[in-house]
């Protein structure tokens, strides 16, 4: 079975990417059927991931993207879009897969076009609550839709659609240890409360930068490990540590703060020992501290695409596994207050570390990956 994968330009697109040919493996396995994965998109540091962690044939077209806005680059973008139509036109063909499972995103598009053109079948999965260009017009070539957030069932055709989670890496689910145990390992005080601070694949300057200016009183309440963002990792730990000098309590508090540029392998360990998690709103992030029950505090990002990360974060506050603050109320009393109030209630942090549990949908990689065996003609 020729499995073609498309979407990218983010962790949020890859990611469940790669969970999704964990379990086509697994499903294929069990059936005595081969399964040959090719990514036909931009080549990335993200999409490096599928290579490296699923040994998936790589293939380069141009991409571009979509916009619902006005904008130059939009005008820019269209040569490149026919450019990459043009390229995975070809490239289809020689690949010639059994069925084609996009993410999204940008580059996605052309190799839906190519693929719908040669009668392949398609299925799309939607992550975020609010579906981005790309996704409204491949549904419309689409067999099969499958979405993570129950609101978005209504954006597309009902005879299509899916609702079945956002998939997640086998590496962050299984085995898990006790709370204080991963701390302790973690080099914090097993006896203290401790958040886990997301930005983001790419971190997020504005989180970092408010956590910064606010640091000591944060870490009067709690402690902190930050997640940085690459680009942003040597500023924030140069600017950490002169606050942590400047700070007048006591030296132990140095060891109250720690901050890392990119969890990959180390975001089991970090939503383990957490006990609150502060994050960005995206899908991928949600149904990950979901999949851990984790009780959190979101942020979404301002002006992202059709605002789809405030959707997702009341999405997710409504069913009571979290809080929103946007960030124009992102204010250190209002911070603190949640902190408290949270992390200061055992009663209301079960409550809602069980209600993000329940927001979590374990089979979404195995419904989609039987569904693409389905699609293939490997019926159950």
């Amino acid at each position: 079975m020729v499995v073609l994968l498309a979407g990218g330009g983010s962790g949020g697109h890859i990611y469940p990417l790669v969970a999704v040919c964990e379990q086509v493996r697994i499903l294929a396995s069990s059936k005595n059927i081969e399964v040959d994965f090719h990514y036909l998109g931009r080549i990335d540091p993200f999409s490096i991931v599928l290579a490296n962690s699923q040994e998936v044939k790589m293939h380069s077209i141009p991409t571009s993207k979509l916009r619902r806005y006005f904008s130059l680059s939009n005008i820019l973008d269209i040569p490149k879009f026919f450019l990459g139509l043009f390229q995975a036109w070809f490239k289809v063909f020689w690949i010639m897969p059994d069925v084609i499972f996009s993410k999204g995103g940008s580059g996605a598009l052309p190799v839906i076009l190519a693929g719908w053109f040669y009668r392949v079948p398609i299925i799309i999965h939607e992550s975020d609550s609010v579906p981005g260009l790309s996704n409204v017009v491949s549904s419309r070539f689409a067999k099969k839709i499958a979405v993570s957030f129950e609101k978005t069932l209504t954006y597309f055709d009902s005879r299509k659609c899916m609702l079945t989670g956002n998939p997640v890496r086998a590496d962050l689910l299984g085995e898990r240890y006790l709370n204080e145990v991963v701390k302790e390992q973690l080099n914090f005080n097993e006896d203290e409360p401790l958040i886990l601070i997301l930005g983001g694949s790419q971190g997020s300057k504005r989180m970092n930068d408010f956590v910064l200016a606010n640091l000591q009183k944060i870490l009067e309440v709690t402690q902190v490990l930050h997640q940085t963002g690459p680009d942003n990792f040597l500023e924030v730990q140069k600017l950490s540590r002169a606050a942590l000098i400047e700070m007048p309590i006591k030296a132990e508090l140095e060891h109250r703060y720690k901050a890392l540029p990119y969890l990959d392998q180390e975001l089991k360990t970090a939503l383990m020992a957490a006990d609150l998690v502060v994050a960005r709103a995206g899908s991928g992030t949600i149904f990950e501290i979901a999949a851990f029950g984790k009780p959190a505090i979101l942020i979404p990002l301002h002006g992202s695409a059709q605002d789809h990360q405030r959707i997702n974060a009341f999405e997710f506050a409504r069913a009571g596994g979290g809080v929103v603050i946007e960030e124009e109320n992102l204010m250190i009393n209002i911070f603190i207050h949640q902190l408290k109030e949270i992390l200061g209630d055992s009663k209301k942090s079960e409550m809602m570390s069980k209600a993000s549990l329940i927001f979590f949908k374990p089979k979404a990689s195995e419904i989609i990956a039987q569904e693409i065996l389905n699609l293939a003609g490997f019926r159950e």
